[in-house]
């Protein structure tokens, strides 16, 4: 059984492992992970005030955290859906960032924690969201493009100096 769910105290030990195994792929570090490490409840109440747009630093907007959660065990992936954007974020960050534990990828999880985390966007009632991912990335690509992105763009983001992809995907009805 696999659920997206908001993020959970049982989900300590899980999270810690899901952590465990970015380092181990040399990947950059979990947002707050550190805080995570040391005062997990912390850490959730941090995501909580986070969706309420509580405590934000300045040019932060709300955002929602989720993770993709199978046999309510293990975290095979994680996405946080920003509720609004700013100039910053609709140049190169989007609505939506999602990452895959790196030993489940390549098994559909990022086509279903995007398509899930729109139905989560819809429900907020966005009719269109932002989702990027570095030019060079193709496995993310194809994720956005099955989920219906449609490429707007290729930028050179402010952060990185990376080349990003922008793509829009449609909440509409058909």
């Amino acid at each position: 059984m696999i659920d997206l769910i908001k993020p959970e105290l049982q989900y300590q030990e899980a999270y810690r492992c899901y952590c465990a195994a970015f380092r181990s792929a040399n990947e950059p570090p979990r947002p707050y992970e550190e805080l995570a490490i040391l005062d997990f409840p912390a850490f959730i109440q941090k995501l909580k005030d986070q969706s309420q747009g509580a405590g934000l630093p300045e040019g932060y907007v709300p955002s929602t955290h989720y993770w993709l959660v199978a046999d309510h065990a293990h975290i095979l992936g994680n996405s946080q859906l920003r509720h609004t954007l700013t100039p910053a974020l609709e140049r190169y960050g989007g609505h939506i960032g999602y990452a895959i534990h790196p030993n489940e990828r390549g098994k559909g999880y990022g086509t279903l924690i995007l398509a899930l985390t729109l139905e989560k966007a819809r429900s907020l009632g966005l009719r269109r969201v932002l989702v990027t991912c570095d030019a060079d990335n193709l496995a993310s690509a194809r994720v956005i493009t099955h989920n219906g992105g449609v490429l707007e763009d290729q930028r050179p983001s402010a952060p990185s100096g990376k080349l990003v992809s922008r793509y829009w995907i449609s909440l509409m009805d058909s």
